[in-house]
């Protein structure tokens, strides 16, 4: 009778300490999930103000060469500023990429979509997918479905941002040969 006294109470000790250790361990989880997010937002605020940091100069840089491109009739220099032009928009497209991707972790991506035309989209893609793989020796074959509307309504700038990770992708994965 004594020894199953003794059993029961230490049962009920053994799942004291059972209680106690799980408690706290979700303090200790609470508190890990707790700088988690603390550091979640930290690098999405990061994220943020590096990509605003970096755009601003590219977007002058941008803008000054659209004056060489508006002004010059030299055309060697309208090459090279087309080549300037293609390489900022690839990179100012990469920078809003990253911010992006930090808007989507932080639930705060928006769609803004408006009427567009799809001819001018595939047009300036081909234009900077074609630079990079003349630099492979790749050859790029544009193909567009005729039965594709001329006029679209979206979000063109993510319409833009996902064909020209494709295309970019196609390029870089390739070896020889050509694009399609």
């Amino acid at each position: 009778e004594l020894r199953g006294e003794f059993l029961a109470l230490g049962l009920l000790i053994l799942l004291g300490f059972s209680i106690v250790n799980a408690i706290r361990e979700i303090i200790y989880l609470q508190k890990d999930k707790q700088k988690a997010i603390s550091a979640s937002e930290a690098k999405g605020r990061f994220l943020a103000n590096m990509s605003h940091e970096i755009r601003t100069p590219i977007n002058a840089v941008l803008g000054m060469n659209a004056i060489i491109l508006r002004e010059s009739t030299e055309s060697h220099i309208r090459e090279y500023a087309l080549d300037v032009q293609n390489a900022g928009q690839s990179l100012l497209a990469l920078v809003n990429d990253i911010l992006d991707l930090s808007k989507i972790e932080s639930g705060k991506l928006t769609l803004l979509p408006v009427d567009y035309d799809i001819s001018s989209v595939i047009h300036d893609i081909y234009r900077m997918i074609y630079i990079k793989a003349e630099s492979k020796n790749l050859q790029v074959e544009l193909h567009v479905d005729d039965k594709i509307p001329s006029k679209l309504y979206g979000d063109d700038i993510r319409i833009r941002q996902i064909l020209l990770n494709l295309m970019n992708n196609a390029v870089k994965y390739t070896e020889k040969g050509k694009v399609i």
